[in-house]
């Protein structure tokens, strides 16, 4: 058989449904990075305020009031009764800077695991960004084809109209009679 270290595969899915999006930032929240990584979430926030340094607010923020509100309703399953204080979120970097409090085996594993998803949520939003782009592009000029093909109907209907309506020509010069 392997190696049980080796066996600790936690699915993709179980991850990203574990990413949010607060402030404009992918966060992921204190207690699901406990539960990860195999620690209570005490013992987690025990770390990082053990070293506050290697997290500045870019790294790590507390939750306001209303982010909490506004993100346990989103949230159908609620595993937060009785939380005396705000939850912590880590943003990319705050998570690699996890790794260097957290020093199970586990927890680098489960963190080599989170940058690699990470950067798949990166690679997908950027590359969602690249259609959007290509889309707006492809919307510029069928605007513009709309006004060509507009400019065409107008000058097929002029000469439509020319033709149905034939201007009579006079002639001009002299008439030959026969004398």
């Amino acid at each position: 058989m392997g190696n049980p270290e080796n066996a600790l595969v936690i699915p993709d899915e179980v991850i990203l449904s574990k990413i949010y999006f607060i402030r404009e930032l992918k966060v992921m929240i204190d207690s699901d990075l406990a539960e990860l990584y195999g620690v209570e979430t005490k013992v987690l926030k025990q770390q990082v305020k053990r070293n506050i340094d290697r997290f500045p607010d870019d790294f790590m923020f507390e939750l306001t009031n209303d982010e909490f509100a506004n993100l346990r309703s989103q949230i159908v399953t609620s595993s937060w009764g009785g939380m005396r204080y705000l939850p912590m979120v880590f943003t990319e970097q705050g998570v690699a800077m996890l790794s260097s409090v957290l020093r199970s085996k586990q927890a680098i594993k489960v963190n080599i695991q989170i940058m690699r998803i990470f950067t798949k949520v990166r690679q997908l939003l950027s590359d969602n960004l690249s259609v959007k782009l290509e889309i707006e592009e492809i919307k510029k000029k069928l605007a513009n084809q709309d006004k060509n093909i507009e400019l065409v109907f107008n000058y097929l209907d002029e000469l439509i109209e020319k033709q149905d309506k034939p201007k009579t020509h006079k002639q001009i010069g002299f008439k030959r009679t026969n004398v």
